[in-house]
């Protein structure tokens, strides 16, 4: 049983990016209500990198005027 863990979490929906994962924190608002946001979208607002998932940088075309 090497890497399988004893209690694993359910599968749920993340809050933030509506995908289904079992990689997730819990947040429980003042009001007591829980939220999931999966391990990806944590990681992404913990940067402050705001933009999508598949976002790639380009390199820039022609000359840079001085």
């Amino acid at each position: 049983m090497i890497g399988k863990e004893k209690n694993p979490k359910p599968v749920v929906r993340c809050s933030e990016c509506d995908s289904e994962t079992d990689h997730y924190y819990i947040f429980v608002s003042p009001i007591n209500e829980e939220s999931a946001v999966c391990w990806q979208c944590q990681m992404r607002e913990e940067k402050g990198f705001n933009a999508k998932k598949t976002f790639r940088r380009q390199s820039r075309r022609g000359t840079i005027p001085r």
